[in-house]
């Protein structure tokens, strides 16, 4: 959008929506996450998730210089002992990293805090997959919920613990979401593929 047109519009007080243009974007492509033991995290979502693992490849580093901070913002002095790459279905890659450095924080973050994420995976029965879990002795955090008179009515969700605490998530919406009925416009889907 022009900046003319962008003045106009909100010289008129009507909305204007912005689009990022990052040249020859397409997607996500991997999903990077940092684990205590990778070969019990990939036994996780090969054995327990359904994913496919790929390769490995590390140790990379240490370096005597200040390369690590500069190009991945971590302590200087630490290593990336190994890193698999898996996928689950239809959806990115994950990149599982196993760090070593002085100033880790061993304590994965809870959603509220800065830097807190979660990982939402799209399940056809939200029942059956839920009894899986709970089956595999995946810590499933009470039961899936509803949303409700939100943009996402239609979904339902519920909140699990991978064994090293990191937050994932089920999510199911048979029927299609509110937001995507409404307006027409989808959000990325998995099952789209």
């Amino acid at each position: 959008m022009s900046k003319c047109v962008g003045v106009f519009l909100l010289a008129f007080g009507m909305n204007t929506v912005t689009l990022a243009e990052l040249p020859g974007m397409r997607g996500t492509q991997h999903i990077g996450i940092t684990v205590p033991n990778v070969d019990k995290a990939t036994e996780f979502f090969v054995d327990v998730m359904g994913c496919k693992s790929f390769f490995s490849f590390g140790p990379f580093g240490p370096f005597d210089d200040d390369w690590m901070t500069k190009n991945l913002n971590v302590n200087p002095r630490a290593v990336i002992d190994t890193i698999t790459m898996v996928r689950c279905a239809n959806g990115p890659a994950f990149e599982i990293f196993k760090y070593s450095s002085p100033d880790q924080n061993q304590k994965p973050p809870k959603n509220s805090d800065i830097g807190g994420f979660h990982v939402g995976f799209y399940v056809d029965d939200m029942e059956k997959a839920v009894k899986y879990l709970r089956d595999n002795d995946v810590k499933v955090l009470e039961n899936p919920h509803p949303l409700t008179g939100t943009p996402l009515e239609g979904e339902e969700w519920v909140y699990f613990l991978s064994p090293w605490g990191m937050q994932m998530e089920l999510v199911s919406f048979p029927e299609g979401i509110a937001h995507e009925k409404k307006t027409g416009e989808a959000l990325w889907d998995p099952r789209s593929k």
